[in-house]
């Protein structure tokens, strides 16, 4: 990837304590906070409206998100598992929040070029999924903002 794997672990994992911060405390936090301090309004790279694919390596796994619903894959399960979600828009990313078979699962994405490290797309968003205590790292991409390059560059999921 071009970008490393404790990189993309660090900006996750600081978007989402972010975000979670700002859930839990009122005040002005914008020192603390990702993106323009002076940019007070959320994410809006993705719309709502917006599908959203994702896609990671090592291992393997990825989905979609559409309106509450994120379906989740993986190579053991490749139909996935439907999970209901909810969507926050931060001023850094957006994040999906749901439960799977007991296990919280939080997919963080943010505006970024990324590589899947596997082929040669480049991909406009990072994400990163927490699956329970596991951190996994990979790319994403919507209906109106594709990855670029690459065979099939209207990726599906894995």
């Amino acid at each position: 990837m071009e970008v490393t794997r404790a990189a993309l672990q660090r900006i996750a994992l600081g978007l989402m304590s972010s975000i979670v911060l700002a859930g839990c405390h009122g005040g002005n936090h914008a020192k603390d906070m990702p993106g323009d301090a002076d940019d007070h309004a959320p994410f809006h790279a993705i719309s709502a409206e917006d599908h959203v694919r994702f896609t990671g390596t090592e291992p393997f796994w990825g989905g979609d998100v559409s309106g509450t619903r994120m379906t989740y894959s993986t190579p053991e399960n490749p139909g996935g598992d439907v999970i209901e979600v909810s969507r926050f828009a931060g001023r850094g990313g957006l994040s999906f929040n749901g439960e799977a078979k007991g296990v919280q699962m939080t997919l963080a994405i943010t505006a970024g070029s990324c590589s899947d490290g596997m082929s040669d797309r480049r991909y406009p968003f990072v994400a990163m999924l927490k699956v329970g205590e596991e951190t996994r790292s990979g790319c994403a991409w919507t209906d109106r903002q594709p990855p670029i390059g690459g065979e099939g560059s209207a990726a599906g999921r894995p």
